[in-house]
């Protein structure tokens, strides 16, 4: 791993500057990358921008920043992106500032306040090695600025035209996948959750340990077109099996649902009345867990336990083992009532309710061997 100081002018990191919007943001005679294509957006307001020019002409140091080396004379900025992006917007008559009650684009600027502008240095850190190393590297670091996403390190690491195609599908607040789930998965997609949920299942699918297995295994592929694909499949598959949207569907890990689930075959329409009426039973008291009880309950006999089911009150108990004298009511012994658990005589499975008829006492034995205790 190798890290190298340098101190380059603002000038000339200028030089070459465009703005493509979503196909990228370069510099630097086109050798940096400043925002890569499909990366999260500009977030500096206006008062944050004009910090950074104000501390610059004030001669006031910047915090250091970040490049990573991307190719044998190529970079992209790992950190500090904001504060490069207001100085470039600045510099491209893009950004107007206030300087002692008086407003200044970069060419109203007086001379040596322009000068002292472009002949600022920006203190940089180039980071080049393995990609193990610099992933490590990155994650050790206190990188000053805005704290980068776990994604988002990743994603400095493993560029390429992979991660080009991946961002184009999923790093966009308008971007595919946004409008695809944007009612099942909660991700801000502009810091890269989004692509990193969808990333996160598709290496569950195919029994990858680790996001970064994959990335590097694909990092030179020409597209990422399986990754979409199979988050495709994902959302499709959730509308196919629950066709009446709930907004407790919302954040939910459908993509470890859909590995778990998806080869089963499920009637939608007869799942769609389930939904309702579970929706519906005042026993249920976490309707997030219906979506995966009804997909399992005919294979889990303790399913029920993601309902969250309501339970008996201390008062109903303590009757139940008052009437009981205190004996467990299938194994016929004595317990101290802390040793003991209230338990449905009628399953709720069955149409039992939580009533102080259906309650009954048993010992935690025997309560934990009743399979159907719901």
């Amino acid at each position: 791993m190798e890290i190298k100081k340098h101190d380059i002018k603002i000038k000339d990191i200028f030089k070459g500057f465009v703005d493509d919007g979503e196909d990228g943001i370069f510099a630097f005679d086109g050798k940096l990358t400043i925002r890569p294509p499909y990366q999260r957006n500009f977030v500096y307001d206006l008062k944050q921008q004009e910090a950074v020019i104000h501390t610059i002409l004030k001669g006031f140091p910047l915090n250091t920043m970040y490049w990573v080396k991307t190719g044998s004379d190529t970079y992209e900025v790992l950190d500090g992106q904001q504060r490069t992006l207001s100085v470039m917007s600045f510099l491209n008559h893009q950004l107007q500032i206030s300087l002692n009650g008086k407003s200044y684009y970069n060419d109203s600027l007086p001379d040596d306040l322009y000068n002292m502008l472009m002949n600022y240095e920006f203190m940089i850190y180039i980071c080049e090695g393995e990609e193990s190393e610099k992933l490590e590297w990155f994650e050790i670091v206190n990188i000053a600025g805005e704290e980068l996403t776990e994604q988002e390190l990743r994603n400095s690491v493993y560029t390429g035209p992979w991660l080009s195609d991946a961002k184009r599908h999923f790093s966009k607040r308008t971007c595919p996948a946004k409008g695809l789930s944007d009612r099942y998965v909660i991700g801000d997609s502009n810091r890269q959750e989004l692509l990193e949920k969808a990333l996160k299942g598709v290496c569950e699918w195919q029994g990858l340990k680790n996001i970064t297995d994959y990335m590097a295994k694909h990092k030179s592929d020409n597209d990422a077109d399986e990754l979409w694909q199979y988050f495709q499949d994902v959302i499709n598959w959730v509308e196919k099996i629950f066709p009446t949207y709930y907004t407790d569907m919302k954040g939910l890990d459908w993509c470890h649902l859909y590995n778990l689930y998806h080869e089963k075959s499920y009637n939608s329409s007869e799942m769609n009345k389930a939904v309702k009426i579970l929706h519906e039973d005042e026993e249920v008291q976490k309707s997030k867990g219906i979506y995966e009880y009804l997909l399992c309950r005919d294979k889990d006999p303790f399913a029920a336990k993601l309902l969250c089911l309501r339970t008996f009150s201390e008062r109903d108990k303590q009757s139940a083992y008052s009437k009981q004298g205190g004996l467990c009511n299938i194994c016929k012994k004595h317990f101290d009532y802390s040793e003991m658990a209230g338990d449905h005589i009628k399953p709720w499975s069955k149409g039992g309710q939580t009533v102080p008829e259906n309650c009954q006492m048993l010992c935690k034995e025997c309560n934990s061997k009743k399979s159907d205790m719901y």
